[in-house]
């Protein structure tokens, strides 16, 4: 079996995207323009790693119809070894997105297929080898579980976004997590602490959470790596934000492949995850957003 450096266990998700000037209120229609592609934050780390050139593995599950098929389609022509079981009575997962004027996003996903991967789609023989292990909020919390247990057997480097936060999130998986990526709200919903003018505050908190290494998105502000040896700001990229979607899932993704690609340096690898979430938003879309290796290196240079 071919081996890769990251792995990522979580969603595929096909996106229905409707640009619009403004959100529609409750009962109001507004005309926009319509698109369709491949996402998931699952699927959207996994891209972004392989296109910054590091050799990606995505384990995820889809449904018996033509959405599924089409995810093992587009994964191949990323390069990407995706291992799609496909769910009996179980739709592929979809995603309606709404973006305004400004790149702001208002997102519905039903998670179909994507919520019933089990662990045992995820057996020792997909994980040993890895380097880093990516799940998200996205999969259900036996599956993240176990394959986090299986990093760690097989010393993995784990890494944890854990969007879309949601009141069924199962705290046992800090203890198994080395690099926790959360933005700002779903900072807050760890820690209790929001993130404001004080980075200092910021760090105490994250490390109330006993995760060796916190990152905190910070948007267009970059992000604080906060660590036990102490914290450091990494301010972002002055760029055109078309749409903000997929923002983070390029951070996360631009981060393991930085990891991967800099021997584990974390300031360096954090960099690269910040470059990578700013090119993806100059552009519309999730996955088809996601930078390659040459444009990430291109702007790091830029600064």
């Amino acid at each position: 079996m071919k081996k890769s450096s990251v792995v990522v266990v979580g969603s595929y998700v096909k996106d229905m995207s409707f640009r619009c000037g403004r959100f529609p209120g409750a009962g109001e229609t507004v005309l926009g323009l319509f698109t369709t592609g491949p996402g998931g934050k699952g699927s959207n780390q996994a891209v972004a790693c392989a296109r910054a050139g590091v050799a990606t593995r995505f384990v995820g599950a889809v449904g018996r119809d033509a959405l599924g098929s089409e995810a093992a389609v587009f994964l191949g022509s990323e390069g990407i070894d995706a291992r799609l079981p496909a769910k009996a009575g179980h739709a592929t997962a979809a995603a309606a997105i709404l973006v305004n004027a400004s790149g702001q996003n208002e997102i519905i996903v039903a998670l179909g297929a994507s919520a019933v991967l089990a662990p045992r789609d995820v057996p020792a023989s997909l994980i040993r080898g890895a380097r880093v292990v990516i799940c998200q909020g996205e999969a259900n919390n036996a599956v993240n579980l176990h394959a986090f247990r299986l990093a760690r057997r097989f010393g993995a480097a784990t890494l944890l976004n854990p969007a879309p936060m949601g009141p069924h999130f199962d705290r046992r998986i800090l203890a198994l997590t080395d690099l926790l990526v959360p933005n700002e709200t779903e900072f807050e919903a760890l820690s209790g602490h929001r993130p404001g003018f004080s980075m200092s505050a910021t760090h105490s908190a994250a490390r109330g959470l006993g995760v060796p290494t916190v990152i905190v998105t910070l948007g267009r502000k970059g992000c604080l790596v906060s660590t036990e040896a102490g914290w450091t700001a990494l301010a972002g990229h002055r760029v055109r934000a078309v749409d903000t979607t997929g923002a983070g899932d390029a951070f996360v993704g631009g981060l393991a492949a930085g990891l991967v690609r800099h021997g584990g340096d974390l300031l360096k690898a954090a960099q690269f995850g910040n470059a990578t979430a700013a090119l993806s938003v100059t552009r519309p879309g999730t996955a088809p957003s996601m930078p390659h290796r040459l444009e990430i290196e291109r702007l790091l240079r830029s600064r």
